[in-house]
């Protein structure tokens, strides 16, 4: 007996063996790692200036300043001081995922998408079309992301009923919600935390970010209609073979009573009006943070909540969110370890050396291109604008293109990889809720993300020509 036992034994060690950290020790390697090099890089900073009220690097000014490397408190130190610093944006996450958990807990969202497959039943392409839009529009406000991976049940329904395959269900629930997540025109996680680190007004840049939203989706919508429209025709053409029609018959139904109606619009008014708060009143993403305890409490009252599930409702949706709020503060952390040793300026003056020798489209690429690896290990779209907001900002204002384009860099490198990369952990739940394996999405889904990069690039080379500011 003790034979087997021991086979097993030795089995699960080398399934152990090797599985990707995750990104919390990732990013403390990289703690590690950057109080190494405070020994070896060495100090210097640039002179600075106050344009329009925004702090911004001078081009050729850099010079070597005495640093002191950080010792072995000073990391943790590190931890806690980014922690304190990053409050603001960590409450913001938490607060924002509060409200979003109230509303969602009210069946409002849920009612409100199937009732749109209702209206659209027997139209399969418009039934893909507004299932689509709806969640592209939760992911480009930040109301649906990590919260997708349920829905993607509701997306298995709809495809069983249209006689499709489970990767239509993927596409019309996650990938139409990271196709409005690329853009992210109003989530207060990747665009609100990246403009407020590059110092530019909160979701400034409206215009042309909606114009790539609408972009970016309807091409996601014509690509999985494409695929659709051949199953439909020839259901031998699926990836993985079409649902059985024959379960879960009556799972499209949920009400969508006219108290779901009045808190979809007091939600929708509410950001409507805190856009109109940042323009009109300057507000900053504190007041975001504020603003999201009021949504949720408006919200809860709508909804018939009393009071005790309205507490544990929204301190559930933070609790939910604890995880990615405090990555924000542990990336803090590496750049405090950077900034108290003077090597900061000094990364990005190596960095922006090659990069003054490319054309500032190129180098509004190159930030892009950059971005998406990092994603591969750091698959936070708060943690990655944490670490690469406050190099990218310098170095935007030092290769000649502005702050906004350095932004939506970012945010097109953190968002297309989120749909691809296995180290997305949204992406892999959610294939797992509909069965399907990474590979067979990974084949549907590159030709598209190809196409997406191509309308990056068009996008990003036009903010640079545009010299794309904060309006």
């Amino acid at each position: 007996m003790s034979v087997p036992a021991e086979k097993t034994e030795m089995q699960h060690e080398k399934k152990r063996r090797w599985e990707m950290p995750d990104t919390y020790v990732i990013l403390f390697a990289v703690l590690l790692a950057a109080a190494i090099a405070t020994y070896f890089v060495p100090a210097g900073t640039f002179e600075r200036e106050t344009v329009d009220g925004v702090e911004r690097v001078v081009p050729g000014t850099f010079s070597g300043a005495d640093g002191s490397p950080a010792g072995f408190m000073d990391i943790f130190m590190a931890l806690q001081e980014g922690m304190i610093q990053s409050a603001g944006m960590i409450f913001l996450v938490l607060f924002a995922g509060g409200a979003f958990e109230v509303v969602e807990r009210s069946g409002a969202v849920k009612g409100g998408i199937l009732r749109a497959v209702h209206l659209t039943r027997g139209k399969e392409f418009w039934l893909i079309a507004v299932v689509s839009t709806l969640f592209a529009i939760g992911g480009a406000v930040g109301v649906i992301a990590n919260a997708v991976i349920p829905f993607v049940a509701i997306g298995v329904i709809i495809a069983r009923a249209l006689k499709l395959d489970a990767i239509v269900a993927v596409s019309i629930t996650f990938g139409a919600t990271f196709a409005g997540f690329n853009v992210g025109f109003l989530n207060p996680y990747t665009v609100g935390i990246a403009q407020s680190i590059a110092d530019i007004p909160l979701f400034s840049g409206m215009a042309l970010r909606m114009t790539a939203f609408v972009v970016i989706v309807g091409v996601t919508i014509a690509y999985t209609w494409r695929y659709a429209k051949k199953l439909l025709q020839d259901p031998s053409k699926s990836l993985m073979g079409v649902l059985d029609e024959g379960e879960e018959k009556g799972g499209l139904k949920a009400p969508f009573t006219t108290r779901h109606k009045w808190l979809l619009g007091f939600v929708g008014a509410c950001l409507a009006f805190f856009i109109y708060a940042t323009i009109q009143f300057s507000w900053t993403i504190n007041h975001m943070s504020a603003f999201f305890i009021v949504i949720g409490l408006g919200a809860g009252i709508i909804a018939g909540m009393n009071y005790n599930k309205l507490a544990l409702t929204f301190l559930d949706g933070c609790q939910k969110l604890v995880y990615g709020a405090l990555i924000i503060g542990v990336a803090r952390a590496v750049l405090i370890v950077m900034e108290n040793a003077k090597i900061l300026d000094t990364a990005v003056h190596a960095l922006s050396v090659p990069l003054q020798e490319l054309t500032p489209v190129t180098a509004a690429l190159g930030m892009f291109a950059a971005n998406g690896v990092l994603n591969f290990l750091v698959p936070s779209g708060s943690g990655q604008a944490m670490i690469s907001m406050p190099i990218l900002s310098p170095l935007a204002d030092m290769v000649g293109i502005t702050r906004q384009v350095a932004v939506q860099a970012y945010q097109f490198g953190d968002g297309f990889t989120n749909s691809i990369f296995p180290t997305s952990g949204p992406l892999m739940a959610s294939l797992a809720v509909a069965g399907v394996p990474w590979i067979k999405w990974a084949k549907w889904m590159l030709p598209l993300m190809l196409v997406w990069v191509v309308i990056a690039v068009v996008m990003l080379s036009i903010g640079v020509v545009i010299n794309w500011g904060p309006v």
